[in-house]
């Protein structure tokens, strides 16, 4: 066997360790009762997203990838795409691949499936987070759908955009604006668009019921297993660093310099994320928070995923930094000023360092890595033989190119949290819809034959809630109560 299709199966065997990192980061910022139902939620959405993305997923995604990398035979076949431009516009609009499902037909290839299990981490992960920020507030079923949508349609058409050729990555041939939207490993496509489909889940799923013994107040969240959220943190570095390796196409065309280069800014993205949340959670409580300081280097490690080997190892540290530094204030943001419930910090971790970071594509990419890349200046950019993707601050020796790389970023970031955010609100809103009219439907039921509000409490909890702890102590505390001291009940799908 070739030893390059060993070392992508070794390395994308690694990245699946990126969404087994975020379920521990994630479960560290959750109430106890809500860890059990985010782990088991957590397996259905591999389950169910890696079937969506081999069934529909991978077509959407690579089926028109054979007009872009012209140079890999094993790929050539997968010429069929969508656009919504006519065709005189050319194949660089595209939006929707439309060959290779279920892995037949030009897609039965070593390359292509090579290409499939690269990004099927990717897929997993996308789908993982909605279920993250859902389950325990949305039915198990509704979470469950959204996770099999987002792994077969909503992530790959994004991914299409950007990995796949489509028209964000031809912006640069087409438009004219730098490199088209760069987005070296995904931040954008796979953690942005989710954030921005979470974010809509969370607004149309309010909690189900209040944090009991957690009344409003500027404490950061609890956080139950802080060993774990650490070493899922460094779990989502181990699993980044493998993916630079694990894709056939991106491999190749991997020079020496930008391998390492891509390996020492992933240090120094993931150093800047975790210091200012270390810092700033000891300044303001005495004491540094390990699940703020973990979801700091994730945000660190998210933005340089986006970022890749293109700014230097300065701008590398400042990236990382940024996209650290968001994570309290947007955490606080979130829980204080917009009373939003996000205990697993999806938005916070994964959605604001991700677009932080392809901005800094556009202002710390110096021109040293990238040359030709999504098919821009493979001989000489802006007259400069060898200069790669270039922002506001190039090197010396290479000439700026600002304006035009920046604006492909603004467009690009644009695109896909807007994609997300209403690909996610379509999703959610018909079984918002749906679960809402039911749960009321079946409490008034309950009331019309007479069933009170204990046995309906009781009702409530075997059904979606298994009991912790803390809610024993609860029920003890409840039964010691008088009648009149009992709060209604609430409704039972909030």
């Amino acid at each position: 066997m070739d030893s390059s299709y060993f070392w992508n199966l070794t390395a994308a065997g690694l990245a699946f360790l990126l969404p087994a990192g975020i379920v521990l980061v994630a479960a560290c910022g959750m109430r106890a009762e809500r860890v059990w139902d985010a782990a088991l939620g957590g397996m259905a959405a591999f389950c169910l997203a890696g079937l969506g993305y081999w069934a529909a997923g991978f077509a959407f995604q690579f089926g028109s990838v054979g007009f872009v990398y012209t140079d890999h035979p094993e790929l050539s076949g997968l010429l069929r795409g969508w656009s919504p431009l006519p065709e005189g516009w050319g194949v660089g609009w595209i939006a929707a691949g439309l060959d290779g499902w279920f892995l037949t037909g030009a897609a039965a290839t070593p390359a292509a499936m090579g290409l499939f299990l690269a990004h099927v981490p990717w897929a997993m992960t996308a789908a993982l987070l909605p279920v993250l920020a859902l389950r325990g507030r949305a039915p198990a079923l509704a979470t469950l759908i959204m996770a099999l949508v987002v792994g077969a349609l909503v992530y790959p058409l994004a991914g299409n955009w950007v990995q796949g050729g489509g028209w964000l990555a031809a912006l640069g041939n087409n438009a004219g604006l730098g490199h088209g939207l760069v987005d070296f490993g995904g931040g954008g496509t796979v953690f942005l668009v989710s954030a921005s489909a979470s974010l809509a889940a969370l607004l149309v799923w309010p909690p189900r019921r209040t944090a009991r013994g957690q009344a409003a107040n500027s404490e950061l969240p609890t956080v139950h297993l802080p060993l774990l959220a650490v070493v899922g943190s460094l779990f989502v570095m181990a699993g980044v660093l493998a993916w630079v390796w694990a894709s056939p196409v991106q491999q190749p065309g991997t020079t020496p310099y930008s391998a390492m280069r891509t390996a020492v800014n992933g240090l120094l993205y993931a150093t800047g994320g975790v210091t200012v949340p270390l810092l700033y959670t000891w300044f303001v409580t005495g004491t540094s928070d390990p699940g703020m300081s973990a979801r700091g280097l994730v945000a660190g490690v998210i933005a340089g995923l986006a970022a890749g080997p293109f700014p230097g190892h300065a701008g590398a540290l400042l990236t990382g930094l940024l996209a650290g530094g968001s994570v309290p204030f947007v955490t606080y943001a979130l829980h204080r000023v917009f009373r939003l419930e996000d205990g697993a910090g999806i938005f916070a971790t994964a959605g604001i360092p991700a677009a932080i970071g392809l901005v800094c594509v556009g202002i710390f990419a110096d021109g040293a890595a990238g040359a030709g890349w999504q098919q821009v200046g493979v001989g000489s950019y802006l007259g400069v033989e060898g200069q790669g993707v270039t922002g506001l601050l190039a090197a010396a020796g290479y000439r700026s190119s600002f304006l035009g790389q920046f604006q492909a970023q603004i467009i690009g970031i644009a695109a896909l949290g807007l994609w997300g955010f209403v690909s996610g609100s379509i999703i959610c809103v018909p079984l918002g819809l749906l679960f809402y009219g039911f749960g009321r439907a079946v409490q008034s039921e309950e009331y019309v034959r007479g069933q009170g509000p204990t046995q309906g409490r009781q009702q409530h909890w075997s059904e979606g809630t298994r009991v912790g702890r803390g809610d024993a102590s609860f029920s003890q505390e409840m039964a010691a109560r008088p009648g009149s001291e009992v709060p209604a009940e609430e409704p039972r799908f909030r």
